[in-house]
């Protein structure tokens, strides 16, 4: 095979913010599946904001990726060889791994996807594990109600923007949280929110007016100032659906406790009988995953479900793409696009 195996490998453990300098690329031999494998040639890859937990040794629900080893991400792409009967070169195919042109995985880790039903790169967004997650945590979480009002932070991203969406099909009330005009317009007059309050701006005032009669549903995305504002307008028996908390992601190891700032008041918790839980989507999401991809294909079809992708030329670029997705910079959810 003419091309080479072009990877972005972690050179050292950020200290804070992550740098150019904490990765490598690197031209390395396409890889031979092994039996039972099949050579995937990547044409996308997702970056999202949990490989920045990847980047740390500290202790987490995965493993961390080891120095000098490719970073860690799903991607999408072509088979070019197979090793095993379910799978044969040009399939597309969602399951790739790692911050690489080539990757050779384990046949059980692919699935076969169809570009007649939405284009490739969608099976890394709407249609892949930010879809899911959105999917999942409102299905077992969040249980948004006809009528009810619902608050997504990062309403703009690759999971607040389905989140959303899935919250206004099901018939709530739906409030996004974004950074700058550009996103809040975004996010109501293509996504289809009731309104979209810039956090940039006085988030309590806005909240007031938004929300007059409280929250009964809140999708954490955020953390920081936006979780501030939005705890104490909780209605009773509502429900903060805890996905990420990206604000406090680049803090050093230790920062728990000397450098976050304070959490809210709990008390609140008992009186108003409030739920809030954090979850994994690869704990017991992908079984679902069928029953996932049905009703999103079935909202898309019927327009209910759109999705904007911030699409980045290049694998070299992929560093400076997770720095910017770490500090809000992309658009809609941010995937590579591998030459």
């Amino acid at each position: 095979m003419s091309e080479t195996n072009l990877q972005v490998l972690l050179r050292r453990r950020p200290v804070g913010e992550p740098v150019p300098d904490d990765f490598q690329v690197v031209e390395t031999a396409v890889p031979a599946p092994g039996e039972g494998q099949v050579l995937v040639r990547a044409r996308f890859l997702s970056l999202d904001p949990y490989m920045r937990g990847r980047m740390s040794d500290a202790k987490s629900y995965s493993k961390p990726v080891e120095i000098g080893a490719v970073m860690e991400g799903m991607t999408v792409g072509e088979v070019v060889a197979s090793n095993h009967a379910d799978f044969a070169p040009g399939d597309t195919v969602m399951g790739g791994y790692g911050w690489q042109r080539f990757c050779a995985v384990d046949a059980a880790r692919l699935r076969k996807v169809d570009l007649a039903e939405a284009p490739l790169s969608a099976n890394l967004g709407v249609l892949g594990m930010p879809g899911l997650t959105a999917w999942f945590g409102l299905e077992d979480i969040g249980e948004p109600k006809a009528g009810e009002t619902v608050v997504i932070s990062a309403a703009s991203g690759a999971v607040g923007q389905v989140a959303g969406q899935i919250a206004k099909a099901r018939g709530a009330r739906v409030i996004g949280i974004a950074g700058g005009a550009a996103k809040c317009a975004f996010v109501t007059d293509e996504l289809g929110f009731d309104a979209c309050l810039d956090h940039r701006g006085d988030l309590n005032a806005q909240l007031d007016a938004a929300c007059p009669e409280g929250i009964d549903v809140y999708w954490e995305n955020v953390g920081g100032h936006v979780q501030e504002a939005v705890f104490p307008r909780f209605r009773d028996f509502g429900r903060m659906v805890m996905c990420g908390m990206i604000a406090q992601y680049n803090q050093a190891p230790g920062a728990d406790a000397a450098g976050a700032p304070p959490g809210p008041n709990l008390g609140p918790v008992v009186r108003k009988r409030l739920r809030i839980q954090g979850f994994i989507v690869s704990d017991k999401g992908w079984p679902r995953y069928p029953e996932f991809r049905a009703e999103m294909l079935g909202l898309m079809k019927s327009g209910q479900m759109v999705w904007k992708e911030d699409v980045v030329q290049g694998l070299q670029n992929a560093p400076a793409a997770f720095i910017g997705l770490l500090k809000g910079k992309n658009f809609g959810k941010l995937v590579i696009a591998i030459d």
